[in-house]
Parts: C-alpha cells; sequence; structure tokens
C-alpha cells in the first residue's frame, strides 16, 4: 500500500516537470497522510490542470465521506471491477505529485520506515483517480486515490505492495478522456522498474503525521 508520501517541489517544478499552464505557490510537506488535501493534476478543457484532492476516495453514491477511510488506495489489478473504483477508472483518472515515499519493513525491533525516491532526483507521478461527491447541506468533497500494484525490485524486500508510478511518455495516455477500456489502460499500472529509485531507512518520527520536518527524509 501507500499511505504516506512527501513533495518538496516548487510552483516553477511543477510548470517544468509536468506540463502545467499555472500552479500555485506550494510549500514543502513531508509527511502527507490521508485525509489530507493533496495536489494533483487531471485533464482539463484545454490543458492539464492543477487541483487540490482529498486522500481518500469518496465515490458519488456513497452514503458518508467516512467511506474515505478504506479508500486511499486502489488494488490496479481489480481496479475495473471494484464498485468504489470503476467508474472513475473509466472517466477520472488523475496524476499525483510526489517527491518521495514511505514504507515500513517489519524487523525485530519493530517495524522501521524508509524513504523510496527516484534516482534522478525529479519528482514523479503516481496514478490516481478521482470523485466528486455531495454529501447532505451544502457539503462537496473533490477526492483521490492512489493506484498500488505489486512490488518489484528493492521495494519488495520493504514491502509487498508499492504506488504504481508513472513514467512522464505516458501522462497524456493516462489522463485522456476519451479513453476508457481496460484493455488500454491497465497495462499502463506497472510496478516502477528496478534500479530507477533508492532508498533508505529514515527515523521513526515519520511515523506520527503531525511531525512535517525534512528531517524526515534524511538517512539515518
Amino acid at each position: 500500500m501507500c499511505g504516506r508520501f512527501y513533495l518538496d517541489v516548487t510552483a516553477e517544478d511543477m510548470l517544468e516537470y509536468f506540463g502545467l499552464p499555472f500552479v500555485p505557490q506550494l510549500s514543502p510537506h513531508y509527511n502527507i497522510a490521508p485525509s489530507q488535501q493533496i495536489a494533483a493534476i487531471i485533464s482539463g478543457e484545454n490543458n492539464r490542470e492543477f487541483v487540490w484532492l482529498r486522500w481518500g476516495l469518496i465515490p458519488a453514491w456513497a452514503k458518508d465521506k467516512k467511506f474515505a477511510y478504506r479508500t486511499i488506495n486502489a488494488r490496479a489489478e481489480t481496479i475495473e471491477t471494484k464498485p468504489s473504483f470503476r467508474a472513475a477508472f473509466k472517466y477520472r483518472r488523475c496524476l499525483i505529485p510526489a517527491s518521495g515515499f514511505f514504507e515500513w519493513k517489519s524487523t525485530g525491533q519493530g517495524k522501521q520506515p524508509y524513504c523510496i525516491t527516484s534516482k534522478s532526483g525529479q519528482p514523479f507521478a503516481f496514478a490516481g483517480l478521482y470523485e466528486h461527491w455531495e454529501g447532505s447541506g451544502d457539503e462537496k468533497i473533490d477526492s483521490c486515490t492512489i493506484i498500488v500494484t505489486e512490488a518489484k525490485g528493492e521495494i519488495a524486500a520493504i514491502h509487498d505492495r508499492m504506488p504504481v508510478i508513472l513514467s512522464p511518455d505516458i501522462y497524456d495516455a493516462w489522463l485522456d478522456k476519451d479513453t476508457r477500456e481496460p484493455a488500454i489502460l491497465k497495462p499502463l499500472l506497472l510496478p516502477h522498474e528496478a534500479g530507477e529509485i533508492t532508498l533508505y531507512p529514515v527515523s521513526r518520527s515519520v511515523n506520527s503525521p503531525k511531525n512535517i520536518s525534512p528531517d524526515n527524509i534524511k538517512p539515518i
């Protein structure tokens, strides 16, 4: 699964790496957790569009926003059949920018967090889905989920699942509103290539979502 990540980029970085026409000023966040508002990219009217989405997808048909607690991740293997995700998979796909993410490895001394980033040091994008939900009264929430798949390479030694990281050359294919066939979309949801990432142990201070210090990504 993917339950924490971080984003340390400027608006200028986002414009360059993700081909966006506009990005608001951003502050680094070194411990992004479920239920928080996160940066995302969707297909707009004419261009890619930067939006804020709440992490934890709430299907339009859900009776309660607490539904989001079980939908922070969507399994790539079953995404086209699960009621929570199948409509969004067809019609509402997004990119979720990240600088890196955290996974926990079980050890004899408890769970050890690891920071996982690209070897290039550049930001990347998780494959995501988004939804619009309206509750009672005027409550409206735009929410999202991060798609996960079987872990490969170095990450498999830490955890059996990992987020789907899309390569820049398939961003357009993933965001294309006219593409709805699982036979075209699912082959895009592959594990990241071995050798393209780096990982290292970090302080257990990252265990608490309240700790948003840049020390969270320092090797120990």
